[in-house]
């Protein structure tokens, strides 16, 4: 991997982090493109500059975070599925990081749920009688939980997932979104140690010991790509929950399904073997 490659995949990660369309989905799309193989240090490295992205939310939503316990608490309720699911199936989730007919697939469905999604959950205007809910109680956060689950199937997005698990539950668009972004920092910290932890595993195996477990390159490679990737989700959390709560999901679901289906043309007629 090169710097620029670097470079343009941690631009992808911070624009696509926090919006419904599969950050790891449109990073590994990338990378076929720029035709990076997809070697260990490449798998992690798609891993750990998502915590680059994530941090944003620390910057953005600071006060937030000097709340009362029950919000960590309610946090830990809704990100204790996702380490089941994620313990339990992470071989089978490996397989799939390297298969773009999935994150196509995936893409394509989601964007239809997304077309339709508010539709489905309508947002209650307390100016008529609605009472809009912007705090889950420790129920709806174990559900919202749930619905993350679904994302560790590529191109679903773990942030659509747990925005939708959110709407379910009677949350605001921008309320639904916000939590889903507090929920990406346990979760994404969490997928990152532990693969961190493989690869060490791995390596350690193999005869390396950890102060050899990275070359001068790829310790270089990684700060990059967690500072890119932190500077641009800064500025795109701003937006997308502006955008959100103004004009709903709809866009994206059009955007997700021109995409996915473009990438299932081009894998179906052959067009660039190399995203097969």
């Amino acid at each position: 991997m090169t710097y620029w490659q670097a470079l343009l995949l941690a631009i992808v990660e911070g624009i696509t982090e926090f919006l419904p369309v599969s950050s790891t989905g449109h990073m590994i799309i990338a990378s076929k493109l720029l035709g990076i193989a997809a070697t260990p240090f490449v798998k992690l490295f798609l891993v750990v500059i998502q915590l680059g992205a994530i941090l944003s939310v620390l910057v953005v939503y600071w006060k937030r975070f000097f709340q009362s316990i029950d919000f960590y608490l309610k946090l830990l309720v809704a990100f204790m599925p996702i380490v089941v699911v994620g313990l339990l199936l992470k071989k089978h989730i490996d397989a799939l990081l390297e298969s773009v007919t999935t994150v196509a697939v995936m893409l394509l469905l989601g964007g239809i749920v997304l077309v339709f999604i508010d539709k489905l959950f309508p947002q209650e205007d307390s100016q008529h009688g609605g009472h809009p809910v912007t705090n889950p109680s420790y129920k709806e956060a174990f559900i919202i939980g749930l619905f993350q689950c679904i994302a560790v199937v590529p191109g679903v997005s773990r942030s659509a997932a747990t925005i939708i698990g959110g709407l379910t539950q009677k949350l605001t668009r921008k309320a639904a979104a916000e939590f889903a972004f507090f929920l990406a920092m346990p979760t994404m910290a969490a997928a990152a140690a532990k693969d961190m932890y493989d690869y060490y595993k791995e390596a350690h195996s193999q005869g390396i010991e950890l102060g050899n477990l990275f070359s001068g390159q790829e310790v270089q490679l990684l700060v990059l790509g967690n500072v890119v990737a932190f500077v641009v989700a800064l500025l795109a959390i701003r937006l997308f929950v502006g955008f959100v709560a103004k004009y709903g999901f709809r866009a994206f679901g059009i955007y997700r399904i021109i995409v996915g289906g473009l990438l299932l043309l081009m894998i179906g007629l052959g067009l660039n073997l190399q995203l097969v």
